[in-house]
């Protein structure tokens, strides 16, 4: 089934209604399932987001414990019929995973457009399915923490997805770089939501790329995971033209690695800017990482070599990936990104 091609007009930017008590949440795994063996964790997030008054509803996909929860199809009719029923009025899977990006053709995007505004969270293959929801529908979506890491405690000066999806529309808020980072794993979880047993790992900040100097930058923000979302550059998927169009100040383009090496990314990193995916870009934001440099390539370096001719402010190591902690960052609003000596802050507007 191919994909139809986007309008090329503006697209208006519409944002979800905020989350109210009482408001159902649906959890679904439109990638890879949940194993038994870490149902306890599943069921520890559920009861976070019951604990802020919101009523959840577990969907089909969720277990299983492979790559996927369930066929394709299966894994497209939950979310599709979550996101068109007006009682559902967010959406979180439990974790990414590796395949999201067979359910893209199966969706009903005309449906989806017209439907009214749902909260869709994730992060790492989730962004293969949030990135596109919004570029061809105007549905603002969140690229935060996804439910298993949800009983963390934001770090200061941080928010939680779940703060970021009750805020009233046209909302400022600003979130701060740590500084330092925390570390730690569901090995170490007490089983109490409350309790976050993760340890101050070690010093760190945000780190221009291009060069020195203060960046102060604007834009409408948009990315997601390299890995996945690089296969669909250059497709109506992830066609940016439209919202550029909505933002006179171009777009703050953040993406970040998981696992592959720094020879790896640099090519899909080339391959993203080939088809235009940076075009109008007015600062990238790199997203602090784990994955492995190459013998003689550092996941900087990598980053710097592919979209140092963008001639823009390139800010590495900030929030925004597989290494804790999060920073929320809502596909399509309007943001502003400040780095120098004193402070590292993104705010965003949901407007």
């Amino acid at each position: 089934m191919r994909v139809e091609s986007c309008q090329t007009a503006a697209v208006t930017v519409r944002f979800p209604a905020p989350l109210r008590p009482g408001d159902v949440v649906g959890v679904t795994a439109p990638s890879s399932g949940v194993a038994p063996g870490l149902r306890g964790r599943l069921d520890a997030g559920v009861d976070v987001v019951r604990g802020r008054g919101y009523d959840v509803r577990l969907g089909e996909c969720l277990l299983g414990g492979t790559h996927v929860s369930a066929p394709a199809a299966t894994r497209a009719a939950e979310p599709q019929a979550m996101l068109l029923d007006p009682a559902v009025r967010a959406i979180v899977p439990p974790w990414g995973g590796e395949t999201a990006i067979d359910l893209l053709p199966l969706l009903d995007w005309q449906a989806i457009a017209a439907a009214e505004p749902t909260w869709v969270v994730g992060f790492s293959d989730v962004s293969t399915i949030i990135a596109p929801l919004t570029l061809r529908t105007g549905v603002a979506t969140v690229h935060g923490n996804n439910l298993m890491d949800t009983p963390y405690r934001p770090a200061d000066g941080t928010l939680s997805w779940l703060d970021v999806c009750a805020l009233p529309a046209g909302a400022t808020f600003t979130q701060r770089s740590p500084g330092a980072y925390r570390s730690g794993g569901w090995d170490d979880y007490a089983g109490d939501p409350g309790v976050d047993r993760m340890t101050l790992d070690a010093a760190g900040g945000w780190t221009r790329l291009d060069g020195g100097g203060d960046v102060s930058a604007r834009g409408r923000l948009v990315g997601g995971c390299v890995e996945t979302i690089c296969n669909l550059a250059g497709t109506p998927l992830l066609d940016t033209t439209a919202l550029a169009a909505d933002a006179p100040d171009g777009l703050l383009v953040y993406v970040e690695a998981c696992e592959d090496n720094a020879f790896t990314i640099c090519r899909n990193l080339h391959g993203m800017r080939l088809a235009g995916f940076f075009e109008h870009a007015s600062a990238v934001l790199v997203g602090r990482t784990g994955a492995p440099d190459a013998p003689t390539l550092s996941q900087h370096e990598a980053v710097l070599d592919a979209l140092g001719v963008l001639g823009v402010p390139i800010v590495a190591d900030v929030e925004c990936g597989h290494v804790q902690p999060f920073l929320p960052l809502v596909n399509g609003a309007s943001a502003t990104v400040v780095h120098t000596a004193a402070e590292s802050t993104v705010t965003q507007t949901l407007a």
